[in-house]
């Protein structure tokens, strides 16, 4: 796993190979080879349609899942733990064809994680991400919580001084 997440087009390719994402219609597009930009299309397959003919609202939960964790793990290294705690989603618009989500962490942000998480504290931050159509009409947001945490061997020990 260590290999892949130090280059982005293997990392590309190794999930977009990924059964869950290919048997769904998932494909990442985009990403950056630095991790913080990601874009991933879901197709409109006959598979995915909902009883009203537009993306079935799993799929579209489905697509927005492992990407921030994967970025902060690529960005991070090794030395942490990166998971999604929680996740909502709120449907906007039906989806009538291919969707778009674009995945964004700005340097500000893996700033703030590593500082919140230096003296071995979990972090928990919100990210969000908008679903969009072919014609950039929004169709989704998608809010996850974040669990960030130095791992174990990697915590700074601290004195207990009273």
């Amino acid at each position: 796993m260590d290999f892949y997440l130090k280059h982005a087009r293997v990392t590309k390719t190794v999930l977009n190979l990924w059964p869950p994402f290919w048997g769904a219609g998932i494909k990442m597009t985009k990403l950056s080879p630095n991790f913080d930009y990601c874009e991933v299309r879901l197709a409109f397959r006959w598979w995915n349609k909902n009883a009203n003919r537009s993306q079935f609202g799993g799929a579209i939960f489905s697509m927005t899942d492992p990407i921030y964790p994967l970025q902060l793990m690529a960005i991070l290294g090794k030395q942490y733990h990166v998971w999604d705690s929680e996740a909502a989603i709120k449907f906007i618009s039906p989806g009538r064809g291919k969707v778009y989500g674009r995945f964004t962490l700005s340097k500000q942000f893996v700033e703030n994680v590593k500082a919140q998480t230096a003296q071995g504290s979990k972090y928990q931050p919100k990210v969000s991400v908008e679903v969009v159509d072919e014609h950039g009409k929004l169709i989704a947001v998608v809010e996850r919580t974040l669990y960030i945490r130095l791992k174990r061997q990697y915590r700074p020990v601290l004195d207990n001084v009273a």
